[in-house]
């Protein structure tokens, strides 16, 4: 999206990013960017918390209007419940190896059926 975002500004098309990595975003240059220090996949907020999804994306808005100059990053006050969600986040260990590739297991079975009914 960082790079479809360039393209857009370059074309006059005023854009801004609201995404959780960090590193990646700011190294692909984005003009606005709303960096939020959740989990991957959590941009704009918690599950079902409304309100906080709406605070997003108004400082989004807010960022859109009133960014002063190029690359400005912004990044939101709030913070997920559980901080050890760093520890654990993607975490493939011996106390989960077996979990996961039964997940994983289902996933490709559930692929596989959807392939064949196309």
């Amino acid at each position: 999206m960082s790079l479809v975002a360039r393209y857009l500004e370059e074309n006059n098309l005023s854009t801004v990013i609201i995404g959780s990595a960090r590193d990646i975003v700011e190294e692909c240059g984005v003009p606005r960017f709303i960096f939020s220090d959740f989990p991957l996949g959590n941009p704009c907020g918690k599950p079902w918390d409304v309100a906080m999804q709406h605070a997003i994306m108004g400082m989004a808005l807010d960022l859109l209007e009133r960014a002063w100059m190029p690359r400005t990053t912004m990044q939101t006050p709030f913070r997920w419940d559980n901080e050890e969600w760093r520890e654990k986040f993607m975490r493939v260990d011996e106390s989960n190896l077996e979990a996961l590739a039964k997940e994983g297991e289902l996933r490709r079975q559930i692929q596989t059926g959807i392939k064949k009914d196309r």
